[in-house]
């Protein structure tokens, strides 16, 4: 296994519906540093997006800190986010797999009719997640290879050579990285 001396900085990527939130929050925990969702702070009510000068300027001020773990692809976002990164985790799980948590985050979220980014009131409805344009089920459907073809071509290209990646594509592999971590982070302490 990898060591994890010096990480203080972390991105997780992948597409939505991999589980980059919910391992983000478990790190942050471990690593006793700051959460960020790039989702939330693009996320405006009524679903509008947030435009890039407002949302790099809260990019900046989120990650102006000494540990943090960043949950977000946002391609447009990489000069700040991995300007000062030292790990880059891409959850590259198969896309069966992906498919099956997103609509179970779906459903999930639909039957609480949670509000998934505070103070925004987006909700997922039924509508919204199965029939709609927007539907976060279609955007996983789509972006899935784009995704995959993106951070092959990031983890070869020389322009990133100093970021430092880790692939992973099963949930074995998934509960090794974070129990290692975790024994890592104890040790630590």
């Amino acid at each position: 296994m990898e060591s994890f001396d010096g990480i203080k900085k972390i991105n997780i990527v992948g597409t939505s519906g991999s589980g980059k939130s919910t391992l983000g929050k478990k790190l942050a925990k471990e690593m006793d540093a700051k959460f960020v969702g790039l989702d939330e702070l693009h996320w405006l009510p009524y679903w509008k997006g947030r435009s890039d000068e407002e949302l790099f300027r809260l990019l900046e001020k989120e990650l102006d800190c000494e540990r943090w773990v960043l949950d977000g692809n946002y391609q447009r976002t990489a000069f700040i986010k991995w300007a000062d990164v030292d790990l880059v985790i891409w959850l590259d799980l198969p896309r069966w797999l992906n498919y099956y948590q997103a609509i179970s985050r779906a459903i999930k979220r639909i039957m609480s009719a949670q509000e998934i980014w505070p103070g925004t009131g987006n909700r997922e409805t039924f509508w919204r997640t199965f029939f709609s344009k927007d539907s976060i089920l279609l955007w996983t459907l789509r972006s899935y290879s784009n995704n995959k073809r993106r951070y092959h071509s990031i983890m070869k290209d020389p322009h990133y050579s100093h970021l430092r990646f880790m692939r992973i594509c099963t949930r074995k592999e998934l509960n090794e990285f974070i129990a290692h971590f975790s024994l890592h982070s104890r040790k630590m302490k």
